[in-house]
C-alpha cells in the first residue's frame, strides 16, 4: 500500500515559548517531519539540537540562524516569532516560492499589507490564533452578533502571561473585527480601549470595549460579553496549554500543502467553517 510521505517543515523561533509544544506535536505526527529549526542571528542556541532545547531528547536537527543554509531541506515554514522577524522570513519565502504559516501577532497595518502582497505569489495561512476552539468561537461570535449585537453592550476581555507585549491580543482584535464586520462597521470606528471606554463611549456609534490583563503564566483566555438590560450572553475560551496552538499550526501546514496554490488563508478556511 502506498503511504504518502510526511511534509517537510521548518520551524522558526527555536527556544521560544512555542518551541516545546511544537516539538511534542511534530514528534507525535506521521503527517509532518521536522527538517529545519531556526533561531535569530547570534543566538546562543545556534548549533544545538532542536529536541534537546525542548527537553525531549535529541532529534538530530541542528538549529541554524540562516534560511539559506537549509533552503533545500524543507517545503513549508511555520513562524511564530515577532513581526520584524516574520516579515524577514516572509520575504525569503516569497523569493524562493515557499509556503508559510504565520502565527505571529502585533503586526501594524502596513505590515499586514506586506503579507497580503506576498499571498499573490505564495500560499500563506495567517491567523492570530491557531486554536481550533478559538476559531469555532469566532463563528459563534458572528452568529451572536447577528442576533443580539445591535442592541447589546459589547465587551471583550482577554488575559495572557505577563511577558506578552501586544495588547489587546491579536485574537481579541480578531474577535472585535468579526463582530464589527458582522454589524456593518469598521473596528477602528468601534473599538474603545481600557479607561477610554468611560470617557469616549458616547462618541462611538457602536462601542466595542476591550479590557486587557497581563499576569503570571496565563496561556490565553478570551471572553466576549453581549449585555442587555435583562440578560447577557458570555462566550469564553480558555487555552489550557500552548499545545492547542501547535496542533492547529501543524494542521494548517498539512492543509496548505494539499492546496498547492497561492493565496491568503486563515483557520476558518483550514477548518472549513465558512458555511457553519
Amino acid at each position: 500500500m502506498f503511504h504518502k510521505q510526511p511534509i517537510r517543515i521548518a520551524i522558526s523561533g527555536a527556544g521560544g515559548r512555542m518551541w516545546r509544544p511544537f516539538m511534542k506535536v511534530v514528534t507525535q505526527s506521521d503527517k509532518v517531519m521536522l527538517c529545519a529549526a531556526l533561531t535569530y542571528p547570534g543566538s546562543k542556541i545556534c548549533g544545538m539540537d532542536a529536541g534537546e532545547i525542548a527537553g525531549i531528547g535529541s532529534l538530530g536537527i541542528i538549529v541554524k540562524e540562516n534560511l539559506e543554509i537549509v533552503k533545500n531541506d524543507f517545503d513549508i515554514l511555520i513562524d511564530f516569532t515577532h513581526p520584524e522577524a516574520s516579515l524577514s522570513y516572509l520575504k525569503w519565502c516569497r523569493k524562493h516560492n515557499v509556503n508559510i504559516i504565520i502565527g505571529t501577532t502585533g503586526f501594524n497595518e502596513m505590515q499586514k499589507l506586506e503579507i497580503n502582497a506576498a499571498a499573490h505569489e505564495i500560499g500563506i495561512v495567517f491567523s492570530s490564533n491557531f486554536s481550533i476552539g478559538i476559531n469555532l468561537m469566532l463563528k459563534l461570535l458572528e452568529k451572536s452578533a447577528k442576533v443580539v449585537g445591535q442592541n447589546a453592550d459589547i465587551e471583550i476581555i482577554e488575559a495572557h502571561h505577563h511577558n506578552k507585549v501586544d495588547a489587546p491580543s491579536g485574537t481579541a482584535l480578531t474577535m472585535g473585527e468579526t463582530i464589527s464586520k458582522t454589524l456593518g462597521y469598521s473596528l477602528s470606528d468601534c473599538a474603545i480601549y481600557g479607561h477610554e471606554k468611560y470617557i469616549n463611549q458616547r462618541k462611538v456609534t457602536k462601542p466595542i470595549g476591550f479590557s486587557t490583563i497581563r499576569a503570571g503564566s496565563i496561556v490565553g483566555e478570551h471572553t466576549v460579553i453581549f449585555a442587555n438590560i435583562d440578560e447577557r450572553l458570555e462566550i469564553t475560551h480558555k487555552a489550557c496549554s500552548r499545545m492547542a496552538f501547535a496542533n492547529g499550526a501543524i494542521h494548517a501546514a498539512v492543509w496548505l500543502s494539499s492546496k498547492k496554490k497561492n493565496g491568503l488563508f486563515n483557520m476558518i478556511h483550514v477548518l472549513n467553517l465558512e458555511q457553519l
